[in-house]
């Protein structure tokens, strides 16, 4: 799982999130801006031995783009998260 500390990104914390996906072989890459709303560990529906309670948890960060949507992004070892100038993620 990836190593981000949470108390780095505080809500109200202005972010661009970096998503890398490989698909067929080819690098795709997502950017999101916005402000954090907050930070969560859910679980999966999925089971998965030797997880927490049985379930695998994944950390989730929720943010509000600039056009006020509000996005639940999964984290993983292909997210980068960027602190920005306030001015740059405010709606």
């Amino acid at each position: 799982m990836i190593s981000l500390p949470m108390e780095n990104f505080p809500p109200g914390t202005p972010v661009r999130v970096r998503e890398l996906t490989v698909r067929r072989g080819k690098p795709i890459e997502a950017e999101t801006i916005g402000m954090v709303e907050e930070w969560d560990e859910l679980p999966t529906g999925s089971w998965y031995a030797h997880g927490k309670d049985d379930r695998l948890w994944l950390r989730r960060l929720k943010i509000r783009k600039l056009d006020g949507e509000i996005s639940l992004i999964v984290l993983d070892d292909g997210t980068s998260i960027a602190k920005l100038e306030p001015a740059a993620a405010s709606p």
